[in-house]
């Protein structure tokens, strides 16, 4: 992105702030469908958030990252997002996840595919996701989430173990799931 296409739309410059928009759109998307369910609501808080982005690049300073800049409003947009509408999300209860179940196995995340992962990602409940994202994905500290999400430090360190146990859990039953498949298909012929 042009800096002279940030400095127009910041003096109010709509062909400037489209060019933008039609840049930013496409990777900040895949950013918000890491927090909500469905597309819709990833539309939604891209919305708001570009709405925030217009009203707000007057105060880019240019020191770092545009799209950082773009990335941390987009975020922050889909957390208030979270927070407003949680309620209405199912909640597991994080005491039915065995954790002894995935210790004894090391995964290594690096095996998976990124679309596997990201989809498997988006199988944990509400609070690890939360974690888990903002710990993995946008390298925030346990400190930032817990100032994020109003939740103690050490909530965000556990819900981030119990989300990376989950995670193995599924890739061990997706593993298993796939080799009971090929036997069966092995011993059917």
């Amino acid at each position: 992105m042009e800096k002279s296409d940030i400095a127009k739309a910041a003096e109010g410059d709509l062909k400037a702030f489209k060019k933008i928009f039609d840049y930013y759109l496409p990777r900040m998307r895949p950013v918000c469908l890491r927090y909500v369910h469905t597309a819709f609501e990833a539309d939604d808080i891209l919305q708001e958030a570009f709405v925030k982005v217009f009203h707000n690049i007057k105060n880019f300073k240019f020191e770092g990252s545009f799209e950082g800049w773009v990335r941390r409003i987009v975020v922050n947009t889909a957390l208030d997002h979270f927070k407003r509408n949680s309620t209405f999300y199912s909640h597991l209860n994080i005491d039915q996840i065995n954790e002894n179940d995935t210790e004894s196995e090391e995964i290594d995340f690096s095996d998976a595919e990124p679309s596997e992962l990201i989809q498997l990602i988006n199988k944990l409940p509400e609070g690890y996701r939360m974690v888990f994202n903002l710990y993995v994905l946008e390298d925030y500290s346990h400190r930032e989430i817990a100032e994020l999400l109003g939740i103690s430090e050490g909530t965000s360190r556990s819900q981030y173990s119990k989300a990376k146990n989950s995670l193995k859990k599924m890739i061990v039953g997706q593993r298993f799931e796939f080799k009971s498949t090929l036997i069966n298909r092995f011993n059917s012929k």
